[in-house]
């Protein structure tokens, strides 16, 4: 499982410049404004074999004008309490202020490992300047300039040091883990309850009343599995607009532990943003993949294609990875709850699933022989054969002669063509090509 690493810091240090570079790609909003990363973001990243998230803290509160100096310490006790390793991002320009030695002094009372980060040391001179910040009293303390990249190296390496060995990915339990995830207030702690006949979870119109995750064992009708909820009771006085930041946390925590996810979309907003990263997290991640659209009895003046209507919107949305059930549910009303998890149990077995190497290749080749990959620079590229990966999802290799000059656009084909001829509905696939 994929450990969290959360940066934070008070505003203007450059904490989303670090996390645009962890993870290889420009997500994060930069600009000079205190507060400007209002949104929780998360991505991935690797680093000497181990992965990790990365959550982008940021320091915004809405509706505040002010510095955010009470937010900013709430999103550091959030991450002391969600993350497994925390970077504490300084500014050599600004010196030591009030508002960092106040979140040293919080980081120091936690027994979670704490790097301290002295960003924009990009010369010698600041390079003396930023010793000053040993005495917060960290001693892993790393010097470095996020927006050029020099020293986050070695930061990584001793982050990648103290995370734990990459578990073996055939070490999954037989019993089908099925995470529910979802956005505040979109009926996850309903559906459990619905599921498992009682209540379990407390259910409000509060967003934000599920907290903690929970593992629940579900034996009846002939199934039987693991359902992951969110599901603990936080107080209402504690339900801030941190509530989105803890939910992604949350979601995250729930998608590693699971092997299918059901993502509760709300019938009355459709598909949004925070819904496409989680769909996209489950993804990469390799899980399996639901999508039950819930409050579907809250939705007025139905016609016949309606629901139709809605899952093209939806599929298109999801796209290239739209080969995922959509179900149309009301938890409240316990309308369909039984399909819902009767698919899971289904895309559980398509994750499983493996294809004979002789199957495989009588198939594939064919297809191939029809559309060939386009050549390289004059290289004509020759794919020999294929076999599946001994992993516990979809994974193939194609061994061919120039393995590298394979465009992503045929990767893509050869992944419909999967599609096509065996049923992976509603699972992700992995498509690699080795030198023959």
């Amino acid at each position: 499982m994929a450990h969290v690493l959360a940066i934070v810091g008070r505003p203007n240090v450059g904490k989303s410049t670090l996390f645009n570079r962890l993870i290889g790609a420009k997500k994060a909003i930069i600009d000079n404004i205190s507060g400007v990363t209002r949104d929780r973001i998360y991505g991935t990243s690797e680093w000497n074999g181990k992965s990790f998230t990365v959550i982008d803290t940021g320091g915004f509160v809405k509706n505040s004008d002010d510095i955010f100096e009470a937010a900013i310490r709430e999103q550091v006790h959030i991450a002391i309490d969600e993350a497994d390793v925390i970077v504490f991002m300084v500014d050599v320009t600004t010196g030591i202020t009030d508002l960092d030695e106040q979140m040293a002094n919080i980081l120091r009372r936690q027994t979670k490992k704490v790097f301290v980060a002295v960003n924009k040391v990009d010369n010698n001179s600041r390079m003396l300047m930023a010793n000053e910040f040993w005495s917060l009293g960290f001693e892993n303390t790393f010097f470095l300039s996020s927006i050029s990249g020099s020293g986050t190296g070695e930061l990584l390496d001793e982050i990648s040091d103290n995370l734990p060995e990459k578990e073996e990915e055939l070490s999954e339990t037989e019993i089908p883990k099925i995470a529910i995830v979802g956005q505040p207030n979109v009926g996850k702690s309903s559906l459990t309850n619905a599921l498992l006949g009682e209540d379990r979870n407390i259910v409000t119109d509060v967003a934000g009343t599920t907290r903690d995750s929970v593992h629940s064992y579900y034996k009846k009708y002939g199934k039987e599995f693991y359902l992951i909820d969110t599901a603990g009771i936080r107080k209402k006085g504690k339900v801030h607009e941190n509530l989105e930041f803890y939910s992604v946390l949350r979601a995250i925590r729930a998608i590693e532990e699971s092997n299918i996810v059901l993502l509760l979309i709300d019938a009355q907003t459709g598909v949004e943003s925070q819904d496409l990263s989680i769909f996209s997290l489950a993804v990469k991640r390799n899980k399996g993949v639901v999508i039950l659209v819930n409050k579907w009895d809250l939705i007025k003046n139905k016609e016949t294609n309606t629901a139709r209507d809605l899952e093209q919107k939806i599929k298109d949305k999801l796209a290239p990875f739209n080969d995922v059930p959509v179900i149309f549910i009301s938890a409240l009303e316990k309308k369909r709850i039984s399909k819902a998890t009767d698919m899971a149990l289904e895309v559980y077995q398509n994750r499983a699933r493996k294809i004979k190497t002789s199957e495989l290749n009588e198939v594939m080749l064919k297809e191939i022989e029809k559309i060939p990959p386009p050549s390289h620079r004059g290289r004509f590229i020759k794919i020999k054969y294929a076999s599946q990966l001994p992993l516990p999802y979809p994974a193939f290799a194609f061994f061919c002669n120039h393995p590298d000059h394979v465009k992503a656009n045929y990767r893509q084909f050869l992944k419909n063509k999967l599609r096509k001829n065996f049923n992976f509905h509603g699972v992700p696939l992995n498509v690699y090509f080795r030198a023959k």
